[in-house]
């Protein structure tokens, strides 16, 4: 009965690892020279019975670093005006010290030793989200440097399509096309497909894994 407790809690999920949902919006493709606008992180948990869900979702306005490129097609492809005061936008720094600040106090809580960036096509995000701490100068950063996990990929596999609107569709996620390429609106319904997946996958008996029968392990070890 222990195992399958410490099957349905958070720390024993995904090797200890904290997932956290991202979305950024950018000037362009570029992370190292197009600015970052927007990013939204959705923080999940894990009820007692191992079900994964939304927790709280934190959105900020960003204001564009110091030198940065401005692609006009990205801007038009987003809708974001830079320049309008009434976005309310804050600097990287700040942004990022809020995120770390909230990330570890819910990492920490869930007893995980370490967050790792959930986003649909991870690596753009976590692209731009590594490059703005570096550039910052940020230390002791939650996420991991390198490993992510990609729910354009895991939507491919368990629904049949990576396009986040469609896989929201097909797995019954209502997703607004106008609400869409919002960092806010994107994150969570990201975080909704990550969690059913997940979620799915546990009730299909695909999570906890099969320990194999100890009394045919000792037959084995004995020939």
């Amino acid at each position: 009965m222990s195992e399958i407790c410490d099957a349905n809690k958070l720390n024993h999920r995904f090797r200890g690892y904290f997932p956290v949902v991202i979305d950024v919006e950018t000037a362009g493709f570029n992370a190292q020279t197009d600015a970052l606008l927007e990013i939204a992180v959705s923080i999940l948990k894990m009820d007692d019975e191992g079900v994964l869900g939304l927790d709280k979702t934190l959105h900020y306005h960003i204001e564009p670093f110091e030198g940065a490129n401005l692609e006009p097609e990205a801007l038009a492809f987003n809708g974001i005006d830079p320049s309008n005061p009434l976005r309310g936008a804050v600097s990287e720094k700040e942004a990022f010290l809020e995120i770390f600040k909230e990330v570890k106090k819910a990492q920490k809580a869930a007893g995980c030793h370490r967050s790792i960036i959930v986003a649909h096509n991870a690596a753009f995000d976590h692209g731009f989200v590594s490059k703005a701490i570096e550039r910052n100068g940020l230390k002791r950063t939650p996420f991991h440097p390198f490993a992510t996990f990609d729910t354009a990929t895991l939507a491919g596999l368990a629904i049949g399509h990576t396009v986040l609107a469609k896989a929201c569709s097909i797995a019954g996620i209502p997703f607004d096309n106008n609400e869409a390429h919002s960092a806010l609106y994107d994150t969570e319904r990201t975080a909704e497909l990550f969690c059913l997946i997940v979620n799915r996958w546990k009730a299909l008996g695909g999570w906890p894994l099969a320990t194999p029968d100890e009394s045919t392990l000792d037959t084995e070890n004995e020939a």
